[in-house]
């Protein structure tokens, strides 16, 4: 129960003071006109309040991730909490709030433009390809998760493929539509489901009193049943991702990026909505650990149901809150990943509409290119949820890797601060890559040589980063 209040105290401190210190790295001009005033299109660039953008970044972001990947990852026992922490402040928070801050600077534009702009051509050709196949992916994703769901809280006759259409239905409008018509509207609802479930059912837990692990010296191990095949690291760091870092986010910044009214409201809404994921994730993470007797007996459950966290989440809901309550609870399960969906394919939208100069106010150009984006949407929903879930983490954490490396760079050609981001950089750098070469969804090598192989793209990234540095400083030395 102690490091669970300290992680808890740990995440706000982050955001009273580490944010802070970000900002000031970026330096925001309150004085200058924003995308949401200066683009003022009626669609995607609108004028919100703060809170409204806030609560819209933070269920954009809040998909199944710090729900189904807190209780996947509180598998690996208390280690878990120390990664949402760290994760969350130094990593997932920093990403947010400059991929947020860079989209404002450059008129909204969305990342892969961004990563164009300072990763290269190339980079940019390759990076508009893979974020938008990502965004298709966790559209799909989160059509299948809130569906099952909800046809396990409905009458049998409203079964999991009805629900799929429902959720479509509401994807394709919320994709079309101008942001203020549904999203702005209808995300404050949500929003109270989903604190609701998280500080419903932490509280009931801790009333009950249901012991919650502490981290110390004995419990800072891998806990997980497969400890072998499932070392903590990568794999923990891949499946805890939306409550840590998490590349999904980078998408979603632009989309407010477009809609804050000043500068100064970033911290609020970028650094700010991924703090409180982290605490959802913290949470569900505590929740898993604690529920079933402990982390052991929760891995029994996870593998006797196939590692499927929606069962857990169900049975939990239920039994802490009460049918009532636990469908209330439910709805903000549901609500997470629906909210991330609908943003997903409206980000493909827009990530196309930006590669191919299509200006979004007329209704045909944003069909022309939603069609076909949920075309593929609904043949990814025929596959088998596990695969599609599996390469989503990959994908999620590899393209939050290339934005940490995009930011690093604005930093230096600013002459900013930039090792806050090229460590989180490095880090997740070693991640990916030794995940790809270990994992099964990938090459299934050996852990010696998939650690090797990490260790050696690590260093070799740094190298690449030094040489490029150096460079990028006898220039400006010349140029003076």
């Amino acid at each position: 129960m102690i490091t669970f209040i300290l992680s808890i105290g740990i995440l706000i401190l982050g955001y009273l003071f580490y944010s802070r210190f970000i900002e000031r790295i970026e330096g925001v001009d309150p004085q200058r006109q924003t995308p949401a005033y200066k683009l003022n299109d009626g669609v995607d660039y609108v004028p919100l309040p703060w809170w409204r953008a806030f609560l819209i970044q933070f269920l954009n972001i809040a998909g199944l991730g710090p729900i189904f990947g807190a209780m996947a990852g509180a598998m690996w026992g208390p280690v878990a909490f120390l990664w949402i922490i760290l994760g969350s402040v130094f990593a997932g928070a920093v990403h947010d709030y400059f991929s947020g801050m860079l989209s404002i600077r450059h008129n909204g534009l969305s990342i892969t433009e961004i990563v164009g702009i300072y990763l290269g051509k190339e980079v940019k050709q390759f990076m508009r390809g893979f974020t938008v196949l990502l965004m298709v992916l966790v559209g799909a994703v989160f059509i299948m998760g809130p569906a099952g769901i909800l046809a396990g809280i409905t009458p049998q006759s409203l079964n999991m493929t009805f629900w799929v259409w429902v959720v479509f239905a509401y994807y394709i409008l919320a994709t079309l539509l101008p942001i203020d018509k549904i999203i702005g509207k209808i995300y404050p609802l949500f929003g109270f489901a989903l604190l609701f479930m998280a500080l419903g059912l932490i509280t009931t837990l801790i009333i009950k009193g249901y012991k919650i692990p502490d981290l110390t010296f004995s419990t800072l191990k891998n806990f997980h049943a497969d400890g072998e095949k499932f070392p903590v690291f990568p794999m923990m760091f891949i499946t805890i991702a939306c409550g840590a870092i998490s590349g999904f986010h980078s998408t979603q910044s632009p989309l407010m990026a477009r809609c804050l009214k000043n500068e100064n409201l970033g911290r609020r809404v970028f650094y700010g909505a991924m703090i409180s994921e982290g605490i959802v994730a913290m949470i569900w993470a505590a929740i898993g650990m604690s529920f079933y007797g402990g982390v052991r007996e929760l891995n029994d459950m996870m593998t006797a149901h196939e590692g499927n966290a929606a069962y857990l989440v169900n049975e939990i809901s239920n039994s802490l809150l009460g049918k009532f309550g636990g469908i209330i609870a439910l709805l903000g399960v549901v609500a997470a990943p629906i909210t991330s969906g609908d943003t997903a394919f409206r980000s493909a939208r827009l990530i196309v509409a930006d590669f191919l100069k299509s200006k979004q106010g007329p209704i045909k150009n944003r069909l022309l290119i939603s069609i076909p984006l949920f075309l593929v949407g609904f043949l990814i929903t025929r596959m088998d949820f596990s695969v599609i879930w599996r390469y989503f983490a990959w994908s999620n954490q590899t393209l939050a890797m290339v934005v940490l490396w995009a930011i690093t760079v604005y930093l230096t050609q600013t002459g900013k601060f930039f090792w806050v981001t090229l460590i989180p950089a490095l880090f997740m750098t070693a991640v990916t890559i030794t995940y790809i070469f270990f994992a099964p969804e990938g090459f299934s090598l050996p852990g010696g040589i998939s650690y090797a192989i990490g260790g050696v793209a690590t260093a070799a990234s740094l190298a690449g980063f030094l040489l490029y540095y150096f460079n990028f400083q006898k220039k400006v030395k010349y140029s003076v």
